[in-house]
């Protein structure tokens, strides 16, 4: 039988490790870690571009998500489209991102875990944020690289005029590490960065008078400041994030008042969670659990008559997702390498 001359025999090993480093590298490089010098990954670049590209900028009226999602799938992110949109519809969410790049129109889900509507149905523009992203993009600001076929250039990045990755901060899994960096305040940041500009040598303590701490879309209160103070210092660290709660005297009776989350958890599955706790006698002296929310947060908790409502919050705390902990990894690509990043450095 002859041989066919097309089948090359290659050691299984030599070959997993070669092809796993350029699968790795690809993942790192081109789908999970943002750019440190706009804060964004290449899907929320590309779709942000895509946008601008269709004149949806903040004052001009609003279009069909599943044309951007279109766009920016055949010119620029040769992947799914369900991955295109589900990015677009994270930038559009006021409890997922601190300040939102795109300006959404119709349902782009809730707190409680409910899922956008179909991209057929919602509609999109940027947000006056996201016009200074891409401000001056077409005055040589930024180099350009072609697309996947090479019919289109597209940016290496976006000549972003503040620090969009401190904002905003991010999160991604690549093989082999993962970021998770927290949203900041844009005024505090915008102080920091000015202040490090007039003296360089600011540390990540100096650098702490302008910013406190992240600044979570949801809302929540920091326990401690040696989490934060190690995070900024090293570019890594553990922060306990707990929901703002205040215990009120209602009629004959006390009730805990949620009306702040931490970040990243879901409203619905909270309230579920301590109900089933209830049922199950794990925590004494709930009455009642009502979601009372509407466009902000309250979640009242009703306690049972001569019920110390501290002891109750603070088995709440411990046993519910009313206390998590963020863990920081500042990573991002810093001259196409991932790289570790201190406060400072960011």
């Amino acid at each position: 039988m002859e041989e066919n001359k097309r089948i090359i025999p290659v050691d299984l090993g030599g070959e997993m490790q070669k092809s796993f480093i350029s699968y790795a590298m690809a993942v790192i490089i081109n789908r999970a870690l943002p750019d440190v010098r706009d804060g964004l990954k290449p899907v929320h670049r590309r779709i942000i571009y895509a946008m601008n590209e269709l004149g949806l900028t903040n004052d001009k009226a609003h279009k069909k998500c599943a044309r951007i999602v279109g766009d920016t799938m055949g010119k620029y992110h040769p992947h799914g489209d369900s991955s295109i949109y589900d990015a677009l519809v994270r930038m559009a969410q006021d409890f997922s991102m601190r300040y939102m790049l795109v300006d959404g129109h119709g349902n782009f889900g809730t707190i409680d875990g409910d899922s956008a509507a179909a991209m057929r149905y919602t509609e999109a523009r940027l947000s006056k944020i996201a016009n200074e992203m891409i401000r001056d993009i077409d005055k040589d600001t930024v180099d350009y690289y072609p697309n996947f076929d090479e019919s289109l250039q597209q940016p290496v990045t976006l000549p972003a005029r503040f620090p969009q990755l401190i904002v905003n901060g991010t999160g991604g899994i690549a093989v082999g590490m993962a970021t998770n960096i927290p949203p900041h305040n844009l005024g505090e940041t915008i102080d920091a960065t000015v202040a490090l500009l007039k003296d360089p040598d600011l540390e990540a303590e100096d650098l702490m008078e302008y910013i406190p701490g992240p600044d979570f879309p949801t809302g929540g209160v920091i326990t401690g400041v040696s989490g934060i103070k190690q995070a900024y210092r090293t570019g890594r660290g553990r922060i306990r994030v707990r929901a703002r709660a205040e215990i009120e005297a209602v009629k004959d009776h006390d009730a805990i008042i949620i009306t702040e989350i931490p970040y990243q958890v879901n409203k619905e599955q909270l309230v579920a969670y301590i109900r089933q706790l209830v049922r199950d006698k794990k925590i004494d002296g709930i009455a009642d659990v009502n979601d009372e929310s509407a466009e902000d947060v309250r979640i009242v908790i009703d306690l049972k008559r001569g019920v110390n409502g501290s002891v109750i919050l603070n088995r709440l705390y411990k046993h519910t997702q009313m206390q998590t902990t963020f863990g920081v990894i500042m990573i991002a690509l810093v001259n196409g390498e991932p790289k570790c990043l201190s406060l400072k450095q960011a």
